[in-house]
């Protein structure tokens, strides 16, 4: 299958259950074809989906889980986020996108502000309103990522190709 590759960041149970519970209240429902994620690199070219698999498998072998933050709402001007911030994560994106300089789009060689959508795609007005009624609800919260998924792109819904748990170092 030619499809891009897409690489996430997958936030802990608790935490995806809102996010998920948001998205499904709040994102258009024709347009609502994936769960709630946090994405790091949305298009990686199909041909280096073996070594993606490896690399991704081998750094969450080797990584504790990144610490984070979510800090409140995100403005995506026709939509909302939660806004997530974590430096650790940040780093994990740039291990994976200097292995594969050369093959990133110019959307992915810039670093991302981190979040996960729960609404996309409307007027203003209705972004601008739902930021007001969540934004009292949506408190700083500290959690730590639990793994880094690989996605194909299938023009809106995505197949999973893997997930990998973050482990940390195995010392013996």
């Amino acid at each position: 299958m030619r499809a891009p590759l897409v690489v996430t960041a997958e936030l802990p149970p608790a935490l995806q259950s809102r996010a998920e519970a948001l998205r499904r209240a709040h994102y258009p429902s024709d347009r609502n074809l994936v769960p709630a994620h946090v994405t790091l690199l949305r298009a990686l070219p199909p041909f280096v989906e073996e070594e993606a698999r490896a690399l991704l498998a081998s750094l969450a072998a080797e990584l504790p889980p990144p610490p984070a933050q979510l800090t409140g709402l995100m403005d995506l001007g026709s939509g909302t986020a939660l806004a997530i911030e974590s430096s650790a994560l940040l780093d994990v994106r740039a291990m994976i996108a200097e292995h594969f300089h050369g093959m990133l789009t110019l959307q992915d060689e810039g670093v991302p502000r981190l979040h996960a959508t729960v609404q996309n795609k409307v007027l203003r007005a209705d972004a601008k309103a739902l930021q007001a009624v969540l934004a009292p609800t949506v408190q700083p919260e500290r959690f730590a990522f639990t793994a880094l998924a690989l996605h194909r792109y299938l023009g809106g819904p995505w197949e999973s190709v893997g997930r990998w748990p973050f482990r940390g170092r195995i010392r013996h």
